[in-house]
């Protein structure tokens, strides 16, 4: 079975399943071992967010010997899981699918609260950035991420993935709505906190501290060090995945 679900991701230490910590994987697994009468019954997701990051529509899959109807799926886990994790869409596929290895694009998205006194209601779901930027140039500096390109530099230095840091962004975009900033990132796959570290490379730019052209030159450096701050995660949330059409 194929999942797109939606959290809040304020209250857990991340997806993947962690000994002692509340998790999105881990509160799937709960709930299937509830449906099954005890079970274990593995998830894998489409990738890993972090603690404080939120999904739109995160994907996974898991296998049942069930013979549930995917609608009966939907209402047997929403039964189940707790508030902060909802189930939007429950579907048959095939034995060969896997909600990880078959994604063919990510989106993300990136909120800013850009005015000079927070908002207590808003504090978990976006950023609070208190400084003036320049939209305009921002929206410029992204076009520089899109393409093929090798994302060391925007990749956390703890990342533990071995081989080609090589990903191609589809689109790289800011736009503003009064004092709410978004960013859009769509690519064939992300690197550990590299959305977060562009959004602060591009928060660099919207407030002068560096021009659009110099992010050309960051690719080359390969250090992590040379760009932005990782962003808090907050304001991240797990836009869309999307997967060939069977």
């Amino acid at each position: 079975m194929k999942c797109v679900i939606s959290y809040d991701g304020t209250n857990f230490s991340g997806l993947q399943i962690q000994p002692r910590n509340r998790t999105i994987q881990g509160e799937m697994e709960k709930a299937l071992a509830k449906i099954h009468k005890g079970e274990h019954i593995r998830v894998y997701a489409s990738g890993r967010t972090d603690k404080g990051v939120h999904a739109k529509a995160q994907t996974l899959h898991f296998e049942s010997d069930y013979t549930l109807s995917p609608a009966d799926w939907k209402r047997a886990l929403n039964t189940v899981l707790p508030p902060d994790i909802y189930v939007n869409d429950a579907a048959q596929v095939p034995d060969s699918f896997h909600a990880r290895f078959d994604v063919i694009e990510k989106e993300y998205r990136y909120y800013i609260f850009n005015e000079l006194e927070p908002d207590v209601f808003k504090q978990h779901y976006v950023y609070h950035y208190p400084y003036t930027l320049d939209v305009a140039k921002m929206q410029e500096s992204g076009q520089y991420f899109e393409g093929l390109h090798d994302f060391t530099t925007f990749s956390s230095a703890k990342a533990d993935i071995k081989g080609s840091k090589i990903r191609h962004l589809y689109e790289v975009s800011c736009h503003h709505d009064g004092s709410r900033i978004e960013f859009i990132l769509r690519g064939n796959g992300f690197l550990y906190n590299m959305a977060r570290i562009i959004v602060g490379t591009l928060l660099d730019v919207g407030r002068g501290k560096r021009q659009p052209s110099e992010i050309e030159e960051l690719f080359g450096k390969k250090e992590r060090q040379s760009a932005g701050d990782t962003v808090p995660p907050q304001g991240l949330y797990l836009w869309n995945v999307k997967y060939e059409e069977r």
